[in-house]
């Protein structure tokens, strides 16, 4: 059976949420139209930024679903990556933090949707 390998995010203005993401994640798309642009995060494996969803991708409707940044090494590592996000000026819903799978913390991107740190499983 095939895996999942298209993880699609609903945001209101491609460009600028191309930028963020660009910048977040410091890498560049492997694809850009006006309304769609994708990026390869894993050989076969698009994270695509898509304005279909612009009528609901607004930053106060809440999220039941998370982006996902699994980062392995010391819990030390999700801080480091904390501090620099925070020193972008994102906006952080939870701040870096003990749960049930270890440190972690979540921000929300322009559009609302959140993104999550975490340790590898």
């Amino acid at each position: 059976m095939p895996a999942p390998n298209l993880f699609l995010i609903g945001v209101r203005d491609v460009e600028s949420a191309t930028a963020f993401y660009s910048d977040l994640f410091e890498i560049e798309p492997t694809f850009i139209s006006p309304h769609y642009v994708a990026f390869e995060v894993a050989p076969g494996v698009l994270f695509a930024l898509w304005t279909g969803y612009s009528d609901h991708a607004v930053p106060g409707t809440p999220r039941t679903s998370e982006v996902g940044l699994m980062v392995p090494g010391a819990a030390t590592a999700i801080d480091e990556i904390f501090t620099s996000w925070a020193s972008k000026g994102v906006r952080v819903l939870e701040e870096p933090h003990e749960a049930v799978f270890g440190r972690t913390f979540v921000i929300a991107d322009p559009d609302g949707n959140l993104i999550r740190v975490s340790p590898v499983d």
